[in-house]
């Protein structure tokens, strides 16, 4: 007796997951998303460091052994790929395979391992994706991306939605080994050659540089360790020009193997960080940015927007996962949506002044504020922190991952500082964004106490500031929710904005 598929309850419905196959010059990767959505969310992620593309600038051809191994990852890849039910599987092959002289041959045995057709993408091609990625997962980008493979590198200009024609380079970290014949110098040399006419660079002056690429998240992610970042989160991490220059100038004149804290990079990417770091410096010499933000997403996330409906496109990322969560998580995801109203005629009528950006990080926190509810009371709100803080969320910086998590821990928790509060975390936060999350945790705190997280009350209440008083009303059968604990938190919010609360019924 046949059963039809069933999507688990912890799963969105997207349809059936759609697969990326991505063959790079150093790394061979697989990633199963859930859907094809604006938002999307990796099942399952796996690549294989199988160096395809080491030899190919001084022979001209893909090594045999990386060959071998890069097809014996393709047929688990597939398998895996059947396992999962993936209905669409879009494969693409970057720098070593267009360059080697047999890249095609290589190309048509690993169409035959997987079973599907696989895009040789050109470099302006992949430069294009690599934007689009950056596009799809950063809020209004505004500079430079770069993309630093195994073999090349990529630059391209954007800003908001829009990318200009990118270029591609082989200064990709095998590329550069193979060109110098693994001297830093003779690299520095043609880094410094290639790199120094450019254009686009001398576009990215006090804008922001977006690093994409493996070897570079893992130079961010040995800064982070060293620095004592509190936030170990990649996506977003953003460092100002002057510190990696000089970061950057420091891992490639030393020994890696010597640097405090290299045990958080992989072995196998250690080799490459002297030359991911030689190109990051000269980037930055030459292009002059505000800063360096680290992105996780690039390539085939940019490919996964391109096929996007142009309404999908124009979506706000952070909110759909938000949205995603609340519908996953909370005891009703209508009431989470009713939140966002309810506090926007709050904050209108409060004085307090308040941006675009801040507006979109509230309704975010406002769908998330209920994520926790199945943790024990003592611990919904370090637990609902740790989710929002470490999750899989784009489109937001670290200072705005901050501003969520320390919502809706105030939600829970009031205004108490405890044990499950950073006090590092606090500190990625502005003083101004700090007081936000204090008065909007004390709102929700106090939306939560006068509807039980249910839907249908909140449109039918109002909480506003009318002639210098904090009023909160509860008409009709709703005058019955008022009573000494919802006062206590009313009195709270009132405090925060300087007010004096009143309820008001009838």
């Amino acid at each position: 007796m046949s059963r039809a598929p069933i999507v688990a309850h912890g799963r969105l419905d997207h349809g059936p997951p759609v697969g990326v196959i991505d063959i790079g010059s150093n790394s061979v990767r697989v990633v199963v998303y859930e859907g094809l959505t604006r938002s999307p969310t990796s099942l399952f992620n796996e690549k294989a460091l199988c160096g395809l593309g080491r030899e190919v600038q001084s022979t001209g051809l893909l090594a045999a052994e990386a060959v071998e191994q890069a097809l014996s990852a393709l047929k688990r890849y597939r398998a895996l790929c059947d396992t999962m039910g993936v209905k669409r599987l879009i494969a693409i092959a970057t720098a070593a395979c267009r360059d080697a002289k047999n890249g095609r041959g290589f190309i048509k045995l690993a169409e035959r391992t997987i079973g599907a057709e696989i895009e040789v993408l050109s470099g302006s091609r992949e430069a294009e994706l690599t934007a689009l990625g950056v596009v799809s997962g950063v809020h209004q980008p505004d500079g430079v991306v770069g993309d630093l493979g195994g073999g090349s590198l990529e630059l391209i200009d954007v800003h908001g939605r829009r990318a200009r024609h990118g270029l591609t380079r082989p200064l990709g970290g095998l590329a550069l080994a193979d060109i110098s014949a693994k001297s830093l110098k003779k690299a520095e040399k043609y880094v410094k050659r290639t790199l120094g006419g450019l254009p686009v660079l001398r576009r990215c002056e006090d804008r922001s540089f977006y690093a994409v690429g493996g070897t570079w998240r893992a130079l961010a992610r040995l800064h982070m360790w060293q620095t004592g970042y509190p936030l170990h989160v990649m996506h977003g991490y953003a460092i100002p020009a002057d510190e990696a220059l000089e970061f950057a100038r420091l891992l490639h004149r030393v020994d890696v193997e010597t640097l405090s804290k290299i045990e958080v990079v992989a072995s196998a990417r250690r080799p490459l960080l002297s030359y991911a770091a030689l190109v990051l410096e000269h980037v930055l010499r030459i292009g002059k940015p505000r800063q360096v933000v680290f992105s996780a997403l690039g390539v085939r996330e940019g490919l996964l927007y391109s096929l996007l409906k142009q309404t999908d496109k124009e979506k706000d990322a952070l909110i759909e996962a938000a949205r995603g969560l609340n519908q996953l998580r909370s005891r009703s995801p209508r009431h989470g949506e009713e939140l966002i109203d309810w506090s926007d005629r709050f904050i209108s009528s409060s004085g307090l002044d308040e941006t675009a950006d801040e507006q979109r990080l509230r309704h975010a926190a406002c769908l998330l504020a209920d994520i926790g509810w199945r943790a024990h009371p003592d611990y919904r709100g370090e637990q609902s922190l740790n989710i929002i803080a470490y999750g899989g969320f784009t489109a937001i910086d670290h200072p705005g991952r901050a501003y969520l998590a320390l919502a809706v821990f105030f939600r829970h928790v009031g205004l108490v500082m405890d044990d499950g509060l950073s006090p590092r975390l606090r500190e990625l936060a502005s003083t101004r964004m700090l007081d936000r999350a204090r008065v909007l945790g004390t709102a929700l705190r106090l939306a939560y106490v006068v509807t039980a997280g249910m839907p249908g009350v909140l449109p039918r209440t109002k909480l506003a500031v009318e002639r210098h008083r904090l009023a909160l009303h509860l008409p009709g059968a709703f005058a019955a929710l008022a009573g000494e604990r919802v006062l206590t938190r009313l009195r709270a919010l009132a405090r925060l904005i300087g007010r004096e609360p009143v309820m008001l019924m009838g």
